[in-house]
């Protein structure tokens, strides 16, 4: 019956990911069908650990977090775990010999939300590689399959695929961020005084990782090629709409695709990946 643990497991790393998020969840489908779970699987693991430091208020965040990396180390050592989001991620890890130290690395950032409020340049590249850069490379090492020249020849595309990502959701989030959390993750940002001059700064920054992630992109395997590539494009109009607003808008008001917007993006990216010209 382990058959039926480990389906159970998945679904349940699956469904986290769909009523999570709705646009990440639309992309997966995108990838071919021998990707899509272990993709789920990192995701459920990321957005648990997320919950502890954003979410969970009321208990011991700390302890918590810190008996979920323990959990999530030993669950990797024995190859199991009842907790089916560890369970279906070590199963990933495993199954693609995904680096500790990544794991390690995302942690560390974790750990940072719980009482870093403000980032120097460093503190802030530290942040980004553990928060997002190696999410991107867990999946990148999903992708490759075990094909090391290839991992090496995209990885640090993978980095600015997530670091883009990650930079666009705190600008999305600057509201809930300073004024819920406390937090201020671009070095330098006064965002009691936030002028359209700082947000082109920021904005710059993310465009470079954009234009850095898209050449890699263009060089995945078919089989993951467009799913990735929905994904950038889903951000890159979010990224657009966001650098139209002013930057007393971005403090006032969460930025969004909506629906229709989105079943626009497969569509055209469907029409330029049957044309060959992603």
């Amino acid at each position: 019956m382990m058959h039926l643990f480990h389906k159970i497991s998945e679904s349940c790393s699956k469904a986290t990911t769909e009523l999570y998020s709705t646009s990440f969840s639309s992309a997966i489908k995108l990838l071919h069908a021998d990707v899509r779970q272990p993709i789920h699987n990192i995701y459920g693991f990321v957005r648990f650990a997320d919950e502890i430091v954003d979410t969970f208020h009321h208990p011991d965040k700390a302890a918590l977090l810190q008996e979920f990396k323990a959990d999530t180390y030993t669950a990797i050592q024995r190859g199991i775990s009842l907790n089916p989001i560890l369970h279906s991620f070590q199963a990933t890890v495993n199954r693609y010999n995904i680096d500790h130290d990544l794991i390690e690395a995302f942690f560390y950032s974790m750990a940072l939300d719980l009482d870093k409020h403000t980032y120097d340049p460093q503190g802030y590249a530290d942040y980004i590689y553990g928060s997002a850069e190696v999410v991107g490379l867990m999946c990148l090492q999903v992708f490759c399959e075990g094909d090391k020249m290839r991992f090496s020849e995209l990885k640090m595309h993978a980095r600015s695929l997530g670091a883009a990502f990650q930079k666009v959701n705190f600008l999305r989030d600057v509201k809930a961020d300073f004024e819920g959390l406390e937090r201020v993750y671009f070095p330098g940002c006064d965002f009691n005084n936030f002028s359209n001059a700082d947000k082109a700064q920021i904005e710059a920054d993310i465009q470079r990782d954009f234009t850095h992630a898209y050449q890699g992109i263009i060089k995945l395997p078919l089989k993951v090629r467009f799913g990735v590539y929905v994904a950038y494009k889903y951000y890159l109009s979010l990224f657009q709409k966001i650098k139209r607003t002013q930057a007393q808008n971005i403090l006032e008001e969460r930025i969004r695709i909506p629906n229709y917007g989105k079943v626009f993006i497969v569509a055209k990216a469907g029409v330029r990946s049957q044309l060959n010209i992603l």
